[in-house]
């Protein structure tokens, strides 16, 4: 099996669009339950309802990959996973290292979503002396002096950041000039990085302060008529805000 290093997915190559980019995981999500189920065929309707698009959307978002389906019958189930698997770069082993091992990164390590889709625990690294060789999810956890050497051994181009927000740069610095070229950020800060180098973010606190101004809203609009309050518009969710395997919070550009 290829590693992460020596090949990268072709989607921007091929130029299909970053929102189509990221409803693929959502996709791939539904196939997979209805491949576990031993369902042959799907029609763009049922995808569509199952990923919590519309199927005019759903049908677009195919075309880049260059699956139409058959008219009366569908898509192929098992082709469509291994597609969208392929345009991920899923069907290739992605070593993966975890930067400071607290609580967040304790979970993120033991975290089984990772291992099935293709995203395998390379180290997990923590600046804590104390931490050193202590196992977390089966994996002893190594010193941050070892970090450039761990990214070389291991062949690794995705970096895991849940470290607090004042060390997050500096442990980006280390992991771009030691070869990383995606990083994932739990930090709650911005990251600046070099050309060449993808930062996605997940921030929970901003989440949660999105989902209380839409409390708010709602709350406005439960006020009697005369009090005084406007007119608030309904919140929108829809599936595509979601992480693709529902426990796991969906990521934004950072």
């Amino acid at each position: 099996m290829a590693t992460g290093r020596t090949h990268r997915p072709a989607t921007r190559s091929r130029g299909i669009p970053e929102a189509t980019v990221a409803r693929l995981p959502l996709y791939l999500r539904a196939l997979t339950a209805l491949s576990e189920r031993s369902v042959p065929t799907v029609s763009s309707e049922e995808l569509a309802a199952a990923a919590g698009v519309n199927s005019a959307k759903l049908r677009k978002d195919f075309s880049y990959l260059g699956s139409y389906g058959t008219r009366g019958v569908g898509y192929d189930v098992e082709y469509l996973v291994y597609q969208i698997s392929r345009e991920l770069g899923l069907t290739q082993d992605w070593p993966v290292v975890i930067v400071g091992i607290g609580n967040l990164g304790a979970a993120l390590a033991n975290y089984g979503g990772f291992a099935s889709r293709g995203f395998r625990v390379a180290a997990l690294i923590d600046a804590d002396p104390a931490m050193a060789g202590k196992p977390v999810a089966g994996i002893p956890v190594q010193h941050t002096d070892e970090l450039e050497k761990i990214i070389k051994d291991n062949g690794v181009s995705i970096g895991v950041i849940a470290t607090p927000a004042g060390a997050a740069q500096q442990v980006c610095d280390r992991l771009v000039a030691a070869g990383v070229t995606s990083i994932l950020n739990f930090a709650p800060t911005v990251l600046s990085v070099p050309d060449g180098v993808d930062v996605r973010k997940v921030d929970l606190s901003i989440e949660l302060q999105i989902l209380a101004f839409h409390e708010q809203r709602k709350a406005g609009e439960e006020t009697p008529a005369g009090d005084g309050a406007l007119p608030a518009a309904t919140p929108r969710q829809t599936s595509a805000d979601q992480g693709p395997d529902g426990d796991v919070p969906a990521v934004m550009p950072a």
